[in-house]
């Protein structure tokens, strides 16, 4: 890095902040030392940043990925002992990497001689364990260490094996671990830093909730983790909107889980009393066989008898029904969301069975109503009234569900840019033409980065104790328009047709017709454009978001616009995979470039610890640099390069005498 060219002018204009600088360096001898160590920091190679979306409850596939690191971990250790380890020895080490505890109970099991083959397992794991710390410094690793092995790990990191200086020294640490007791404790330490070391920053584009039973361990594994980002998608806010008390999120929440038989994120993680609703929904329903409301059953997941299931599909009917009436009744505060065609409670013919839509009549699949009165179709029933009152009361004071919001306000937000990356969950509205599109938003007229920027400040008003109850309601009710309002950059479509797809067999009044970002988005200078409108610097910026599942299978390619997007909801779901061909898509950034992995479905974790399976995964290359990239290419980098500068303006004003050391 060329020196700086310092002037006393500058040094003037900046003398305010340069004597708080000075507070930190009170030394020419620790200015120049943090300028040594920067200066070092900005050569490193570019750390790995992991990227996934659309996770949509699926813990076990989503924590093999993260303990994986999308196969960069059995990269890693093939690169490492292909040409001396066996391909089982290598399987054998990745399982033990990825799940330490599980396989260790299992090579007791197996193997007679342990001190042997601890002392071979060590000095593998502390060569992979070497290997991935490589891009960080000293400093960085340190504090990724368990603290009760620090000393260790770090001589064992630092000194080379080979060194014939230092054989005996190395050995003698790992014959006094197992000597002592602690090689299991040691390995596990080891095998957890690998997995933190291998991916330094994650990403999640979006869409943590519904369809898999675990989006609250998800959330527990994000909420601790070292350093992430997440864009939040139109099931997070759903989510978000049923936490502060939305009855219509509430609603499509409960409907959701109901759907797919699927209650053990509402029961289990977040002690949601469904006892209420399934009360209600027995008596109500007692003599409907509510046959269009069965749930989809998973039985690989839960076994439910003919007794369950017909409970199952009480409570889904009990609760779509209010959600239809109550879609209906937000759509009819709120006139200026343009969601008018949600109102359709009104049209029901009851004693015909039919509903009219746009003046065409249509015969419903179901014709048992008793809740709904014609003459006010959007009420609810007292009863309805107080079982939607008992489970908001559960969703707002449930802790754990609180504080995974908390963490999805913190650490969350509508958009990302990250090292010239553009993240979103969804779209960016746009008109036909391809230019941004302008939304009235509470009065407010707003368009693509700013109605990104308004929406965040509203959702987060909802749960602010400090903005007026009147502005907190409005905020609160917005979340339904975030879900599925027709220009909600987290939905992108002209209506969500829950309705008619429950409801109705004709196909054409189902349709749910895409908004102009996804029939112009493999466009190159759309892409262009919208990245322009939110800043995005860099000789290689990019587009990368989720929401809409890319159909493999069919042949849909993921890289869109000649590289400038990247969209990458490959199906996590289990319900997506046999649309998509494939079990999602993970995204790879290290200092080469980008590369775009392929996921085959997940079996399970005891499958893959007790046999070594992996997920199947298919890596395609996106994008390589023609030189490797180093945190100087990176937006740490460039605030790296500023604090040096800053430092050599601290360092020019002490050696003129502008400022003086203190001792």
């Amino acid at each position: 890095m060329a020196k700086q060219q310092i002037s006393m002018e500058e040094v003037k204009d900046d003398l305010r902040y340069l004597r708080l600088l000075a507070r930190d360096f009170p030394t020419v001898s620790s200015v120049t030392t943090e300028i040594i160590n920067l200066e070092a920091i900005l050569h490193l190679p570019k750390p790995t940043e992991h990227f996934l979306a659309d996770l949509h409850g699926e813990y076990e596939a989503f924590d093999h990925i993260l303990r994986n690191a999308s196969g960069d971990i059995k990269r890693k250790v093939n690169d490492l002992f292909a040409g001396s380890v066996s391909e089982k020895e290598r399987i054998d080490l990745c399982t033990l990497i990825y799940y330490p505890e599980g396989k260790l109970k299992l090579v007791k099991q197996e193997v007679e001689e342990m001190d042997s083959y601890y002392a071979v397992t060590l000095n593998r794991l502390i060569t992979v364990c070497r290997s991935v710390s490589s891009k960080y410094t000293r400093s960085k690793v340190r504090k990724s260490l368990p603290e009760e092995y620090v000393y260790i790990i770090e001589e064992l990191l630092h000194e080379a094996n080979d060194d014939h200086n230092k054989q005996g020294y190395f050995s003698a640490i790992v014959k006094t671990i197992i000597g002592t007791g602690r090689a299991d404790h040691f390995i596990i330490a080891l095998c957890y830093l690998i997995q933190r070391l291998a991916i330094d920053r994650l990403h999640i584009l979006g869409d943590i909730f519904d369809r898999g039973p675990g989006a609250h361990l998800i959330m527990d594994t994000l909420c601790n983790y070292h350093h992430l980002d997440i864009t939040w998608g139109n099931h997070d806010v759903l989510w978000m909107g049923a936490a502060a008390g939305n009855l219509c999120c509430i609603a499509s929440v409960l409907r959701l889980s109901l759907r797919d038989a699927n209650t053990r994120t509402l029961e289990d993680g977040y002690a949601i009393n469904m006892v209420p609703l399934a009360t209600f929904a027995m008596e109500q329903y007692a003599d409907d066989p509510c046959e269009i409301y069965y749930p989809r059953v998973d039985e690989t997941r839960c076994k439910l008898n003919e007794k369950d299931i017909r409970l199952v599909a009480q409570m889904h009917k009990a609760v779509s029904v209010i959600e239809f009436k109550l879609s209906g009744a937000i759509a009819m505060k709120y006139p200026e969301w343009g969601m008018q065609n949600r109102c359709l409670m009104e049209h029901i013919n009851k004693e015909r069975g039919t509903i009219t839509i746009d003046g065409n009549e249509y015969s419903m699949l179901d014709t048992l109503w008793p809740t709904l009165d014609p003459s006010n179709p959007y009420a609810l029933t007292p009863e309805e009234q107080e079982v939607m009152e008992r489970m908001c009361y559960s969703f707002t004071r449930s802790e754990r569900l609180q504080n995974h919001v908390n963490c999805l306000l913190m650490r969350g937000g509508m958009y990302v840019i990250y090292n010239s990356n553009l993240m979103f969950h969804a779209s960016v509205p746009l008109n036909e033409d391809g230019t941004m599109r302008e939304v009235l938003i509470n009065g407010t007229v707003v368009k693509g980065k700013e109605l990104m920027k308004h929406i965040e400040r509203i959702a987060r008003s909802a749960f602010d104790n400090e903005v007026a109850p009147d502005e907190r309601v409005k905020a609160r009710d917005f979340f339904w328009y975030l879900w599925c309002g027709p220009d909600s950059p987290l939905f992108g479509k002209s209506k969500m047709a829950t309705f008619e797809r429950y409801l109705l067999q004709d196909k054409e009044v189902q349709k749910e017709p895409k908004g102009w970002y996804y029939l112009l988005r493999d466009n190159v200078e759309v892409c262009d454009y919208i990245m322009d409108e939110f800043g995005v610097q860099g000789n290689h910026r990019h587009i990368i978001n989720g929401h809409v599942p890319v159909r493999a299978v069919k042949g849909e390619n993921p890289i869109k616009a000649d590289g400038r997007m990247m969209v990458i909801d490959g199906g996590f779901s289990r319900v997506y995979h046999n649309r998509t061909g494939i079990a999602g898509y993970t995204l790879v950034y290290h200092s080469r470039g980008f590369q775009l992995v392929q996921h085959a479905p997940f079996d399970s974790t005891e499958e893959a610890i007790r046999n070594g399976t992996d997920i199947e995964s298919t890596t395609q290359i996106v994008e390589m640099v023609g030189q490797r990239e180093c945190v100087s290419d990176t937006d740490i980098g460039r605030g790296i390069s500023l604090k040096i500068t800053d430092l050599e303006k601290l360092l020019y004003a002490y050696r003129k005498g502008v400022i003086k050391e203190r001792p």
